[in-house]
C-alpha cells in the first residue's frame, strides 16, 4: 500500500515562493533578501534553454562524486523529455526520466536548476523506501542538492520557507 503524500502540498507551496524570490532577484537586478532576520545575496540560479541543456545539467550533477557517494541512485541514467502539459513538471520512476514543459505563452517556469533538482531528488529516492515522494527524506535530499549545487543561501532561503510552510524534515 502506497503512503499518502501529506506534505506535497506544503513543498508546492515552499518551492513556488523560492522561485518567487529568484524571479524577482532576476527582474530588478537586486540579490539582497531578507528572511527570518538573516540578510543575504541569492546566487544565481541556471536556467535552461532545451531538453538538451537540462540532460547536460542532470548528467553534470550526477556525475558529482560527493552526489554518487551520497546516493546509489546517481550511478543510473536519467532521461530528460519534453512534458506536453505546461502547468508541471514530473519525474517517472519506471523509466528513470524526467518530463519538463518547454516554452509555452513566452514562459519557461520549469527550465531552471530549483525544478530539475526536485525532480532529481525523486530519482535519488532509495528504490526500496516505503515513504511518501514528499516526506522528510525527500525534503533533505532536495535541500541538500540545492545548498550544494546552487549555494548555501539558497539552501537556507528553500529551508526556511519550507518550516514556515509546515514542510517536515527527516
Amino acid at each position: 500500500m502506497k503512503n499518502r503524500d501529506s506534505q506535497r502540498s506544503k513543498v508546492y507551496e515552499a518551492e513556488t515562493m523560492v522561485r518567487t524570490m529568484f524571479d524577482r532577484a532576476d527582474e530588478r537586478d537586486l540579490r539582497t533578501v531578507q528572511i527570518l532576520g538573516s540578510t543575504l545575496t541569492l546566487p544565481i540560479e541556471r536556467k535552461f534553454a532545451s531538453v538538451d541543456s537540462v540532460q547536460r545539467y542532470v548528467d553534470s550533477v550526477l556525475a558529482l562524486n560527493w552526489v554518487r557517494q551520497t546516493w546509489p541512485e546517481a550511478g543510473t541514467v536519467v532521461h530528460v523529455r519534453e512534458r506536453s502539459g505546461p502547468t508541471a513538471s514530473h519525474y517517472e520512476r519506471d523509466t528513470r526520466t524526467i518530463a519538463v514543459p518547454l516554452h509555452r505563452r513566452n514562459e519557461a517556469w520549469a527550465l531552471r536548476e530549483l525544478v530539475v533538482l526536485h525532480e532529481l531528488a525523486h530519482h535519488l529516492e532509495p528504490g526500496d523506501s516505503d515513504f511518501s515522494s514528499h516526506g522528510g527524506q525527500f525534503v533533505d535530499r532536495f535541500v541538500t542538492l540545492v545548498s550544494e549545487i546552487i549555494g548555501d543561501e539558497a539552501g537556507f532561503v528553500l529551508r526556511a520557507t519550507m518550516h514556515q510552510t509546515g514542510v517536515q524534515f527527516a
